[in-house]
């Protein structure tokens, strides 16, 4: 089957940023025809860690529309007043929504979007020159029929997938499985005798806390490794949020590339510690669990690699190596929880425009600082959270999501329908920046204003 038009733009991916695209593209004067293309039957955000309590880390104004527009009917207040529970959150009053709610306003939006195609899992993507455009093929991941879209332009918003270390690998899912699993794991794990998680970022933290909790009406042993220096918060003071801004995103941008790739992965506290609210839960738990000398039975190890697992009896052994005294031991547990993250491996899909990508020297997409792949075609590529490695850590931040599908529809449309948002922060990142804003400082002699950047239209 194939749908004749031409589209405008084709989304490949439907999570909460190709959404947000779709959402503001419906609320633009112009009219764009689009397409999202999505492999599951339904929408779905992170189904498996959608534990009762849990929280998003960003402001509810981060959701799919508002920042770029406050007006829109896609917003998270209109699915509050539409749903009829505009009041409840009016005294609710907290920033942080539950993110099973989240979760329900994504669907909601869904519904209300003619652009969504489920179940459509793109196999193939290539560039017609003979026809200038984008053709895109996919399949029913059920029954196999196939489908044909074309398209000027692309919007690539694949998303992550969990990432399982190859030496963790090759055991039975139901008992060595990622966080991503935990929800629909969860009544096997409170079955066990032993169980460890693995990992110090927010989505181990919440597995742990949840197990804690459970933790007396079942008796299991709960211990929590991870090979970070502790379990430490993620950065949330105010000023350190503005690292998640399109001033901060732009610095990174201009920086050598050898600069950032020392930079970024020493940030992992501005997104993947743990939320302080949650640290200070835990905490609280286990201190009232230990009233009158009791033992939570509970075990907290940081600084520790789990190197390997095997199978012994009906458990697993786990090779742990503390890394700073240098010691190892073995750990034994019935149940495994690995929070060891994503992972954006350059999709299958893409091989046929292989040739016409402009790849870095670690075979990484090269990127516009709009965001678009580098392509030797005439039709844009967006991408959507493919580009931490030349943008910085505010890629995956959803309130940045809605700045950058801010441009992309001003792009698509050809004029300003959303503001170009600048000079949003209290603080400078760039010399040049700062040197604008204070009329007591100056360029040293001798020092050159480095040169703009440009890029190709």
């Amino acid at each position: 089957m194939s749908e004749p038009r031409v589209h405008d733009v084709v989304g490949i991916g439907l999570g909460p940023f190709n959404l947000g695209l779709a959402a503001l593209l419906d609320g633009a004067p112009e009219d764009v025809d689009a397409a999202f293309l999505e492999r599951d039957a339904e929408f779905a955000w992170h189904e498996g860690m959608l534990i009762e309590g849990t929280t998003l880390e960003v402001p509810f104004l981060a959701d799919l529309v508002t920042l770029a527009d406050p007006t829109s009917p896609h917003s998270y207040l209109n699915y509050l007043r539409e749903t009829g529970r505009i009041y409840e959150f009016y005294f609710y009053e907290t920033f942080q929504i539950p993110r099973r709610e989240y979760n329900d306003y994504l669907r909601w939006v869904v519904d209300r979007l003619d652009a969504c195609r489920f179940e459509r899992e793109v196999t193939e993507v290539r560039w017609d020159d003979r026809e200038e455009w984008y053709a895109v093929t996919a399949r029913n991941p059920d029954t196999g029929d196939r489908f044909e879209y074309r398209a000027e332009n692309l919007a690539l918003g694949i998303g992550s997938r969990p990432h399982v270390p190859e030496h963790l690998r090759g055991h039975p899912t139901e008992d060595v499985f990622h966080t991503a699993r935990y929800r629909g794991s969860r009544e096997r794990v409170v079955e066990a005798d032993t169980v460890t998680v693995v990992g110090s970022g927010q989505s181990a933290a919440e597995v742990f806390q949840d197990l804690l909790e459970r933790q007396p009406d079942h008796g299991y042993r709960l211990d929590w490794l991870t090979r970070s220096d502790g379990f430490f918060p993620m950065e949330y003071s105010k000023l350190g949020l503005q690292h998640f801004t399109p001033e901060y995103e732009r610095y990174v941008y201009d920086l050598p590339q050898a600069v950032k790739d020392d930079l970024i992965p020493n940030q992992d506290l501005l997104y993947k510690g743990i939320d302080p609210e949650t640290s200070a839960e835990i905490y609280d738990l286990l201190y009232r669990r230990s009233v009158g000398g009791r033992d939570p039975d509970v075990g907290l190890f940081a600084m520790t690699e789990v190197r390997d697992i095997e199978a012994v009896n009906d458990a697993y052994a786990l090779d742990c190596h503390q890394w700073q005294a240098e010691e190892s031991f073995v750990h034994e547990s019935e149940v495994v929880i690995l929070g060891t993250g994503y992972e954006r491996p350059i999709p299958a899909f893409l091989e046929p425009l292989e040739d016409a990508i402009d790849w870095d020297e670690q075979g990484r997409f090269g990127v516009t600082e709009d965001h678009r792949l580098a392509v030797d075609a005439p039709g844009d590529v967006f991408l959507q959270n493919a580009e931490v490695h030349t943008h910085g850590v505010g890629v995956p931040d959803l309130g940045l999501g809605c700045y950058r599908n801010a441009k992309f529809v001003n792009r698509l449309v050809g004029r300003e329908v959303y503001p170009d948002d600048v000079d949003t922060v209290f603080q400078d990142f760039s010399v040049a920046q700062f040197l604008d804003h204070a009329p007591n400082a100056s360029r040293a002699e001798g020092s050159e204003t480095p040169p703009t950047p440009t890029q190709d239209d």
